[in-house]
């Protein structure tokens, strides 16, 4: 009898060792996750800070501001805009050069009219 209650509270002891195992794992396991949530936490934090700041950067009205103050633009005039009637027609024939109609078509370009500005009207100061 001696020897079953020798070899109970033996297998007593290593299951009550192997459930304390099995607990700090988890608490270990648990600790980790918390440790994860509160970095997950910080790192929205921080995207969330940042999208405020690419708001705050990206406001037409400081863009405009920026411009304005670093870039030399200046003002479309309204005799900047062409109508229709400058508008080039299509050549008819694309051939009628020989034998490279591409280059036909290129010779028969009007380069006055090809980037579609306006010269600025004659106002008699040179």
């Amino acid at each position: 009898m001696r020897v079953i209650h020798a070899i109970v509270i033996v297998a007593l002891v290593f299951a009550a060792a192997y459930v304390y195992r099995i607990m700090f794992d988890a608490t270990v396991q648990a600790e980790r996750v918390a440790k994860l949530r509160a970095e997950i936490r910080r790192e929205r934090d921080s995207i969330a800070a940042l999208r405020a700041e690419w708001a705050k950067l990206e406001t037409p009205a400081r863009v405009q501001a920026l411009a304005t103050r670093h870039l030399t633009l200046k003002r479309i005039e309204p005799y900047q805009f062409g109508g229709l009637e400058r508008v080039p027609d299509k050549p008819l024939d694309f051939g009628a050069g020989g034998d490279d109609p591409i280059a036909a078509m290129i010779d028969g370009i009007d380069t006055e009219i090809l980037t579609g500005s306006l010269p600025a009207p004659e106002t008699g100061q040179e």
